[in-house]
């Protein structure tokens, strides 16, 4: 689902789910975007966290830029990948050509991923990726500048066959309540494409 109105993108997403609920959602991230504190790219599933109020949204806005707000998510990516766990660093901005797209560029947007093979098939990974930074298409872009693109992720160079979006899954949120400071953490478990996918490969 798509998370905002976008050109291309004018009914059918978690705003228009969000104001079918009814009842007050914060205006903090504007008036086309009630509620909404981050965003998920279009074809990720999993969680996301949504703000009814403005002070409510400025904390968990806040928990993101201290990166208290923890953001946990599994991937298939194309390939074995060799060790065992690491950090890709590389700064992201838009790719120099395809204005659509980003990529890693001088100049760009300082951004951090770690990750963490939880097992390997023949073909391809399953990783565990934390992000340290938020920045657009992150964890797609640092994936595939190391090799090992997203399956499923046309836009990155992770086509497959009979795949229709990235394998790719927020599965953790970790975060302080706005109002009561209690940590809370919630998990998603990964769709029935994700699983079916990962369980077909050899």
């Amino acid at each position: 689902m798509v998370v905002h109105p976008a050109p291309g993108h004018h009914s059918g997403t978690l705003v228009h789910a969000l104001l079918g609920l009814g009842g007050d959602w914060s205006a903090a991230g504007g008036e086309t975007r009630p509620g909404i504190v981050h965003r998920l790219d279009k074809g990720t599933s999993g969680l996301i966290v949504v703000a009814r109020n403005d002070a409510g949204h400025r904390a968990l806005a806040a928990q993101l830029g201290d990166r208290t707000l923890s953001r946990t998510y599994l991937a298939i990516v194309r390939g074995r990948v060799r060790d065992q766990a690491g950090e890709l660093e590389g700064p992201i901005g838009r790719h120099p050509r395809e204005r659509k797209r980003m990529a890693v560029v001088a100049g760009g947007r300082y951004a951090r991923t770690r990750y963490e093979v939880m097992e390997r098939k023949r073909t391809h990974t399953l990783v565990r990726c934390d992000l340290d930074t938020g920045r657009t298409h992150q964890i797609r872009v640092h994936l595939a500048a190391l090799g090992h693109p997203v399956a499923g992720d046309a836009e990155y160079g992770g086509r497959e066959r009979d795949v229709q979006r990235p394998m790719l899954h927020a599965w953790r949120l970790r975060l302080r309540h706005p109002r009561t400071g209690l940590e809370m953490t919630f998990e998603a478990p990964t769709p029935a494409d994700f699983q079916g996918f990962w369980e077909s490969l050899a």
